[in-house]
């Protein structure tokens, strides 16, 4: 009898957790299980699967029984969907790629590079085991300036091999609050295992300190490593930025506005235009994005309209940008896919090269289950995008005559100077996959 409750228990805790998944969050807590529902759902089932052997093996009453095996079995079924969503999600997004960079657009990045890339499958093993351990160099604490907080220092992440490689800047979220360069390690370590060097940065948190420190600190690391990254066998003239939520906003404001050519910007759900965001918050609202704001920028839009501005990368979009790709989670109930949607119409209107990919069953923060459905989709494309954008070859007639392939800026860079860059890099794909 005991082991039929236990088993009644089990299941229908694993078929809360799965619905989880599919409903909006109004408070921190069930966000974090709605962000780690549809990315877990191969322990979902194996939690469901011992409730039925449990069952099966307790005396227990036919209603407990019956119970547990309802509930199992739409436990199941829930935590199946994004699995089976998975491969025509990945052609979608194969699909974008190419209508963007061209039908063939890896053909200038070397065989080795394009040996390394991911394939379009799910990685089985790798929802139960993660992204696993890299044989990789890491240096922790670099001082990269100084500021009125103190030191400004970044975690670096290198080849275990030596070379001259390109570099990822990566700036971590944690709504400009909270966080530090260790965050997102395993993502900076399987980076660097595929040669690249990652410098996980560091900047001031609000309330503390509001805008633009934030700003100023990105800027300062970016000069540092411009100046100091061939010390970690980085190439600064390859460079890309890559930010998840608060700090994607940091990242796309960043290339948007630097002074120096940045190859390409990644955005991992980022906020993109603050007055809207403020004005008209998700619902339900489980972190309270108007409160976050105001810390971070002093006050509401009315107080602060420069500062929401200048925060803001939809204000930098109507001119010709750095290639950028977007990826947000079809039902993020903190920053809103509407506003990848945006920046995307934005950035096509000006002329800048950019992908928007859009996961349909993903939440806020999808990527914190680094090896989940979601984060292996992203990392996909991901890798192609940044071989194309920082491994390209400055010489197309090695894919052939015929083959449709546009050189990333890289690659007309070495050809004609960045001006032809800007002037060639104007087209662009939105694809949402619902």
């Amino acid at each position: 009898m005991m082991l039929s409750r236990l088993a009644v228990l089990l299941s229908a805790l694993t078929l809360l957790l799965a619905l989880s998944g599919f409903l909006p969050p109004p408070t921190y807590v069930l966000l974090t299980l709605s962000v780690g529902a549809p990315e877990v759902g191969v322990w979902l089932i194996v939690a469901a699967a011992v409730a039925v052997l449990m069952t099966l093996v307790a005396a227990g009453p036919g209603r407990l029984r019956l119970a547990t095996l309802l509930s199992a079995a739409a436990t199941v079924l829930l935590s199946l969907l994004p699995l089976l969503r998975f491969s025509a999600t990945s052609r979608r997004f194969d699909t974008a790629m190419h209508d963007q960079l061209g039908q063939n657009f890896l053909c200038t990045v070397p065989d080795s590079v394009r040996r390394s890339l991911r394939p379009r499958t799910l990685g089985l093993a790798e929802l139960f085991t993660g992204l696993g351990s890299q044989q990789v160099r890491v240096s922790r604490g670099v001082v990269v300036g100084i500021t009125d907080a103190g030191p400004l220092q970044a975690d670096i992440y290198q080849p275990a091999g030596s070379g001259r490689f390109p570099v990822v800047v990566q700036i971590y979220g944690g709504a400009w609050q909270r966080g530090a360069p260790a965050d997102d390690g395993a993502f900076a370590a399987h980076l660097a295992a595929r040669n690249y060097v990652v410098v996980a940065i560091d900047y001031r948190h609000a309330p503390r300190w509001q805008w633009p420190a934030q700003r100023d600190d990105v800027r300062m690391a970016l000069r540092w490593v411009r100046e100091h990254v061939v010390q970690f066998d980085g190439d600064a003239t390859r460079l890309a930025l890559i930010g998840r939520s608060s700090g994607a906003q940091l990242a796309l404001v960043a290339a948007f506005t630097d002074s120096l050519p940045i190859s390409a910007v990644i955005s991992y759900y980022g906020p993109v235009d603050l007055v809207d965001g403020y004005n008209h918050p998700p619902v339900p609202d489980p972190l309270d994005v108007r409160s976050l704001e105001a810390a971070y920028l002093g006050g509401p839009p009315s107080d602060q309209p420069a500062r929401y501005r200048e925060a803001s990368p939809v204000s930098y979009a109507s001119v010709i940008q750095p290639p950028t790709l977007l990826i947000y989670g079809g039902r993020d109930n903190v920053v809103l896919p509407r506003f990848g949607r945006l920046l995307e119409e934005r950035l096509r209107a000006g002329g800048t090269p950019v992908v928007l990919l859009e996961i349909p069953w993903a939440q806020h923060a999808f990527d914190a289950i680094t090896a989940g459905p979601s984060a292996q989709l992203a990392l996909i494309e991901v890798e192609r995008f940044l071989a194309w954008a920082l491994w390209s070859a400055a010489d197309a007639r090695r894919c052939g005559e015929a083959t449709a392939c546009r050189l990333s800026p890289l690659a007309y860079s070495a050809n004609a100077g960045a001006n032809t860059v800007r002037a060639n890099s104007s087209s662009v794909v939105g694809v949402v996959v619902s």
